[in-house]
């Protein structure tokens, strides 16, 4: 079975009728593993958060399908049945669900009337999860993200992740505030996704996640628009020489950028 393929074209955001996107394309098919970097605001959580359908970004221009089906005519949730999925910078906490009862519903909601996943086989993918992910399993019981640390929301992110198996993750920061040996744990969770019919675009800033999860493809997005893409060399070079030569060749003005929110 071939993977999917999530096409962004000339993507314009606004929000609050201020532009942040400005010609976003970006092509990502199962199997691939995307990196976008870049300076603090030039639009890449602005870019995660438009895929998914947030009601505060309007999109002005542009496209994003999933095999060839328009995403933007989607509700959120339909986004999220079609196989999107936003690993979040920050979480939110749901008092009254469990983690257990919300992962078995998330699953469900991709499967046909009739197909649901059973208890027993739910419960044993659950354990095997969390023990790949060093989780307490007293977590699967606890109210969503209720109380959790930093560190246990962004593994809970990649337990939902292995959990519903998406055709394309989008994981926003999924390494900010993370120690070291937790940043191994999500790596390693993350890795574990790979195959020919998954796809991923990691959002970060730091080239130490993409030491543990090696991109097939580098984006570098300033002024709102993807300007640069390579390979995991390009990532390298960033961390060793900062953004300054991409600015200097692209001819970039250092006021412009991280103006965009």
């Amino acid at each position: 079975m071939a993977g999917s393929t999530l096409i962004i074209k000339d993507l314009h955001v606004e929000i609050d009728g201020k532009e942040i996107l400005k010609g976003v394309n970006l092509e990502i098919n199962g199997g691939e593993f995307h990196a976008i970097m870049g300076p603090n605001g030039t639009g890449k959580s602005t870019l995660s958060s438009a895929i998914m359908g947030h009601p505060k970004y309007e999109v002005t221009k542009g496209s994003i399908t999933l095999d060839g089906e328009d995403v933007l005519e989607m509700e959120v949730d339909e986004r999220g049945r079609a196989g999107l999925f936003l690993a979040m910078q920050y979480p939110s906490e749901i008092s009254g669900v469990t983690n257990a009862d919300f992962l078995r519903s998330s699953i469900n909601a991709r499967r046909e009337e009739g197909e649901e996943i059973s208890l027993m086989k739910f419960i044993r993918k659950m354990d095997a999860n969390m023990e790949e992910l060093d989780m307490d399993p007293d977590m699967a019981q606890r109210y969503l993200n209720e109380g959790f640390s930093g560190g246990e929301k962004k593994r809970n992110e990649i337990l939902q992740l292995m959990m519903i198996e998406p055709k394309i993750a989008i994981l926003d920061e999924i390494d900010s505030g993370l120690d070291i040996d937790a940043l191994k744990v999500v790596a390693k969770g993350i890795n574990k996704m790979r195959n020919e019919e998954f796809g991923c675009l990691m959002i970060t800033h730091y080239q130490r996640l993409l030491n543990y999860i090696t991109p097939d493809k580098v984006h570098v997005m300033m002024q709102g628009r993807v300007v640069k893409s390579g390979g995991p060399e390009l990532a390298q070079r960033l961390e060793a020489e900062g953004y300054d030569w991409i600015k200097q060749e692209l001819g970039i003005d250092d006021e412009t950028v991280g103006q965009e929110a």
